[in-house]
């Protein structure tokens, strides 16, 4: 039987390195330590290696099409399948950003929600059963729910809203963020949490879908990692790496035929409701 893997994307720093630290010690099987830049993704596995962990390395950019690919046909040679996905990598502008909203909108989104589903979309069907996805999403999402209009947050607590619905709702709030009209269109001046908020409702619509199509204990969770100090935070969290990978690690170990949490919005090892 081929051996278990477990892939973590955006995971040279931050969060995304604690949680390959923690998966090296707890999980059994390989863990790919994946990044944009593969210099830096080199340096993060010696630092693991000289911990005594054996993370290994694949490059891997979201913004690239055929760098999914290449992952999929690389985890599917080599083992015929992915048993874990942690959708760790992201954006967030600093909040003295000089770049216009405008902008900030279009490439958070893109990134932090486009990007992460065209990961999904690439690499759901060689998910093999019992296998965990893990959206990292934060409580962001909840904040920027709040501000929503009434009529944003009973779509985006609907619970049989379609991912085209969802993909559609992002696509209008990036261009309401270009044409200046987010008060009059009822969207939050928030491009992170915007972006959350889709990562958290896709989360939610992908274990739908994957319970539909009959996958066999294949589950999908969103999470937030709690306030962290990484460059991201501008090192301002009050937690660890370490710490902030407590969670999304807990949802990638999920023992099998688990009945919750799935397609859940998950804080500190705990549902916390999607609601508005």
């Amino acid at each position: 039987m081929a051996k278990r893997v477990a892939v973590v994307t955006g995971a040279n720093k931050g969060v995304g390195f604690g949680i390959v630290r923690a998966l090296c010690k707890r999980f059994n099987g390989d863990v790919y330590l994946t990044s944009r830049d593969e210099g830096r993704g080199q340096i993060a596995v010696q630092e693991l290696e000289k911990e005594g962990l054996q993370p290994r390395y694949h490059q891997l950019d979201l913004n690239s099409h055929d760098s999914i690919v290449r992952l999929r046909d690389f985890l599917q040679k080599q083992y015929q399948g992915l048993d874990v996905l942690v959708n760790n990598a992201g954006i967030a502008y600093k909040n003295d950003s000089p770049a216009p909203f405008s902008e900030q909108a279009e490439v958070t989104v893109k990134t932090n929600f486009f990007d992460t589903l065209a990961v999904c979309e690439v690499l759901f069907p060689i998910l093999r059963p019992h296998a965990r996805v893990v959206n990292v999403s934060s409580m962001l999402s909840q904040v920027a729910l709040a501000k929503c209009s009434d009529k944003w947050k009973s779509r985006f607590t609907d619970p049989d809203i379609t991912m085209e619905e969802l993909t559609s709702i992002m696509k209008q709030f990036v261009q309401a963020a270009q044409d200046n009209t987010l008060d009059q269109e009822g969207f939050p001046q928030t491009a992170y949490g915007m972006s959350k908020i889709g990562v958290t409702v896709m989360s939610i619509i992908q274990q739908r879908q994957l319970d539909r199509q009959g996958k066999e204990d294949i589950v999908v969770n969103a999470c937030c990692p709690g306030y962290v100090a990484t460059d991201m935070s501008s090192h301002k969290g009050q937690l660890t790496i370490d710490q902030g990978a407590e969670t999304p690690v807990y949802l990638a170990l999920l023992p099998p035929n688990v009945q919750s949490p799935r397609g859940q919005f998950v804080r500190e090892k705990a549902v916390s409701p999607w609601k508005a």
